[in-house]
């Protein structure tokens, strides 16, 4: 009787661990061909946005990725010290971040990086950092 206890238990315990491992995740699916980016969580569609990603000749690699750092108020070293706040980083120097260049969101026009609106930015920000980097996604496609 004991070692049914424990089983069932140790089989709660799992299941529990397991549904927590599938609520935790937070993917940020970004669309090159419509230039929106759709922010799902548990499954669950919270948020769709407008993006600018790379304008010609200078291109936003596709694939999907874990987040792997944040800066909020980063600045980039290649682009004249231009502005990338509520940066979060995918793949080197790839990063979804804020523009104020918000008349361009919905049409290409950065140097490569998922550029959006600034609060949504901070949104996104927030709940990566919440929802933990390793378990954050960003998934890129044509």
């Amino acid at each position: 009787m004991r070692t049914l206890s424990a089983i069932a238990v140790a089989f709660c315990l799992v299941l529990f661990q397991t549904q927590t491992a599938l609520s935790a995740n937070l993917v940020a699916q970004v669309s090159l061909a419509s230039q929106t980016m759709v922010v799902t969580q548990n499954g669950v569609v919270k948020y769709r946005w407008r993006v600018s990603t790379g304008r010609k000749g200078f291109g936003t690699p596709t694939g999907a990725w874990s987040a792997k750092w944040t800066s909020r108020n980063h600045r980039s070293r290649k682009y004249n010290n231009a502005p990338m706040p509520y940066a979060v980083f995918f793949k080197g120097g790839y990063a979804v971040h804020a523009t104020y260049e918000t008349k361009r969101l919905g049409r290409p026009a950065s140097h490569g990086c998922v550029r959006l609106h600034p609060n949504n930015a901070a949104t996104f920000f927030q709940m990566a950092k919440s929802n933990g980097l390793s378990k954050t996604r960003i998934v890129i496609t044509r």
